[in-house]
């Protein structure tokens, strides 16, 4: 099985308030990331939550996925990262590392990354836009170790770089992949680009 694992810990500090639960096309961002996911050919979504995890909790409870909580957000996404590889269920076989402030990823682009590991069979794929490597990132289980392993000043890249024979890149072309949330001008920029 493939999962998605959708990181919605942090803090939103750049922004001063609850990113997630900002209004996006009629939902929240993070309901419009999660919607995407769900319509998308993974097989299962995981949700780590972590700083304001009561109210986010409450608005995706009518979504069918499982939540870990990281307690320790404060540390860095990768923490979240590493919480959700303990938390996959043990048939999984890649999990899809999605932002969660990320809303104007597509299913389109969701499935080509999942097509292009089950036709390569590839440990990491990478979506990359004009030879920009972006987001969200497939990653083989085979690497859950190594992850669960890494330092915070590596990051997830400390897996992705140290196997470069192991890569696919995915041409898209939509520069989505590259961009998130994290202030008030980069979510005026992505409700711009919603019309």
């Amino acid at each position: 099985m493939i999962w998605a694992m959708i990181l919605a810990a942090g803090e939103s500090k750049r922004m001063g308030k609850p990113k997630l639960l900002l209004p996006f096309g009629g939902k929240t961002i993070i309901e419009t990331v999660i919607k995407s996911v769900i319509q998308s050919k993974v097989e299962g979504v995981l949700v780590v939550l972590g700083s304001d995890r009561k109210k986010i909790k409450e608005k995706i409870k009518n979504f069918s996925l499982k939540i870990a909580v990281n307690p320790d957000f404060q540390s860095g996404m990768l923490s979240s990262v590493q919480k959700g590889f303990q938390a996959l269920p043990k048939n999984a076989q890649a999990v899809l590392v999605v932002l969660g402030d990320q809303p104007s990823i597509s299913t389109a682009v969701i499935n080509k990354i999942v097509n292009a590991y089950k036709k390569t069979g590839k440990g990491i794929v990478l979506p990359v836009y004009r030879k920009n490597r972006g987001h969200p990132v497939l990653i083989d289980v085979k690497y859950r170790e190594e992850v669960e392993k890494l330092s915070p000043d590596l990051g997830l890249r400390g897996t992705v770089y140290s196997h470069p024979e192991d890569i696919l890149e995915v041409e898209v072309d939509s520069s989505n992949i590259v961009r998130d949330i994290d202030d008030e001008v980069d979510y005026k920029r992505e409700l711009k680009n919603k019309v």
